[in-house]
């Protein structure tokens, strides 16, 4: 049989449904931030599902803490060798140059991280995160005037900030949408799907059923990217900065 997906929210959270040819019904909870998934037998009322749902909300609540406290990649120490993503492709690190001036670069399959002699693992990493930044920045503004007329809302800024579990945020207040510069590591594809999520919030502030529909509309594919973002888990760095929603 086919698989028919739908979304609900259930207890504040939302839940993706796969209904399948199977007996029994499974919850899930994936990585890096806890997205919930259902696979349920064909015939599974939805009611049943959000049953099912409240009843494990403890041990679900308890994944997603674990989940968005210790999946993280594994340490980098900046040294020549290293795996690093640009836009979604691997590169090897090399550190071995050193001039007056800080530089980041990628060159075939290699990237490029040249700083003065002297510098440390720390001052390496921050010239990357810094020239990450400026790779996010310089994408997004081509996003936003492809995106605003679409969705019929128009963001009034928007902020690249570390976020310890979230990919962006929006914050409708302000008509600021909030970028985490990780994405910069991701394929450019993801990036979008961030970008027209947040502006999204700009009409529909939740993720009920009015959201769900102006994501299917807008972006049909945006579980497809969203699951692609989420197939690896956020940096390693413990950042200290707070979020909002």
């Amino acid at each position: 049989m086919s698989t028919v997906n739908s979304y609900l929210i259930v207890a504040g959270l939302g839940v993706d449904v796969v209904y399948k040819d199977i007996k029994n019904l499974h919850i899930s909870v994936y990585p890096p931030v806890g997205r919930v998934r259902v696979a349920a037998p064909q015939r599974t009322t939805e009611d049943a599902i959000r049953l099912a749902v409240v009843q494990r909300l403890s041990w679900i609540k308890r994944q997603r803490e674990q989940l968005q406290t210790a999946d993280r990649e594994t340490e980098r120490k900046m040294v020549s060798g290293e795996t690093h993503y640009v836009w979604g492709q691997r590169y090897l690190l090399d550190v071995s140059k050193s001039s007056g001036a800080y530089g980041v670069e990628t060159k075939g399959n290699t990237l490029w991280v040249t700083t003065p002699s002297g510098t440390d693992a720390t001052g390496r990493f921050r010239a990357l995160d810094r020239w990450y930044r400026r790779e996010l920045k310089a994408a997004v503004p081509a996003l936003l005037k492809k995106w605003h007329p679409i969705l019929g809302v128009e963001a009034d800024r928007f902020v690249v900030r570390r976020m310890k579990t979230k990919w962006g945020a929006c914050v409708t207040t302000s008509r600021t949408i909030w970028l985490n510069p990780e994405l910069a590591k991701k394929d450019p594809r993801c990036l979008e799907y961030i970008v027209v999520h947040e502006l999204a919030h700009l009409r529909e502030r939740g993720h009920g059923e009015k959201f769900v529909a102006l994501m299917d509309q807008v972006l049909p594919n945006w579980r497809a990217r969203r699951d692609d973002l989420n197939e690896a888990p956020l940096g390693h760095e413990e950042w200290g900065e707070s979020e909002r929603a």
